[in-house]
């Protein structure tokens, strides 16, 4: 076996975990229907406790496998990925895990590693969503997985957000001379904050450039050019910049949309969300719904 197959039958194990139930934490069934539209509210708070706990269950679950002596999986908190495969093989594989609760708005997990970790395509990206088993209470149950490779979502994301001069991605600085834990290995988006004119002459030094002047590069020619921009016009740091949400991958939005038209109880989840999230008022019918599903 090589990286490759260490990190495809990894990939393959996570995905089968799709419908289990995790024996982790259980949010007991609301005794009134007060408590019921108080826990619709509240419930997608403990999305961080639980991701944590499914992130420790999966490397758990990946380590019962037999992996021909070659290594065993680590957790890494702090660090990238979340799943490591430590052992003989070089380069390490890896899986970053993310967590998705469906009822949320959106996805807000960010994936921020830079391309140039993944030239040897050998880390993938894992999204679990998960719901408790009956909505709002029960045990934490994965529900769908998608897996997909870290650098395919590092390209999309590059592509989508890389617009100059209007949107910058930048690279971070070389930090391999410091202790790991100083090390910088995040992209950061920059949006222009200049005035109409400013934009006008920033947009003319990149026409200079020419065509492939708008395309994102990693390389240190590259940001050089960029980071001229950076240093003669207004620039934000932006904040929801790597948003997993909004990077439009194809397969990641596919397995979005599947998720979402899932039918639970005769509903599908986006319309769960409508009723027990978006809502300022949950209705006593759909608390009713809910409290049947056991």
């Amino acid at each position: 076996m090589n990286y490759k197959d260490i990190l495809e039958k990894a990939s393959s194990e996570i995905i089968s975990l799709k419908g289990q139930p995790l024996d982790v934490l259980d949010i007991k069934k609301p005794h009134s229907t007060a408590y019921a539209k108080h826990l619709a509210k509240v419930v997608s708070k403990i999305s961080p406790l639980i991701g944590n706990m499914i992130e420790f269950s999966i490397i758990e679950i990946l380590n019962q496998h037999d992996w021909n002596g070659l290594g065993s999986w680590i957790r890494q908190d702090p660090g990238f990925p979340d799943a490591l495969f430590q052992g003989i093989l070089e380069p390490k594989p890896g899986i970053e895990i993310k967590t998705w609760f469906p009822l949320a708005t959106e996805i807000t997990a960010r994936f921020k590693d830079s391309i140039m970790h993944f030239e040897n395509d050998q880390t993938n990206v894992a999204l679990v969503a998960w719901l408790p088993e009956f909505l709002i209470y029960g045990k934490p149950k994965i529900i769908d997985v998608w897996v997909g490779s870290a650098k395919s979502l590092a390209l999309a994301r590059d592509k989508h957000y890389h617009r100059p001069p209007d949107y910058l991605v930048f690279e971070p600085e070389d930090t391999s001379s410091r202790t790991a834990n100083l090390q910088q290995t995040n992209t950061n988006g920059y949006k222009f904050q200049g005035t109409p004119d400013q934009f006008k002459e920033a947009k003319r030094e990149v026409d200079r450039w020419g065509k492939e002047g708008t395309v994102f590069s990693p390389t240190i020619e590259y940001q050089q050019k960029i980071k001229t921009l950076l240093g003669r016009f207004p620039y934000r740091l932006d904040t929801n910049f790597a948003k997993i949400d909004r990077i439009e991958h194809t397969g990641l939005e596919e397995f979005k949309s599947r998720v979402l038209n899932l039918a639970i109880n005769g509903k599908q989840i986006r319309v769960w969300a409508r009723s027990l999230v978006a809502e300022d008022e949950i209705s006593d019918q759909v608390i009713k719904e809910v409290m049947e599903l056991q």
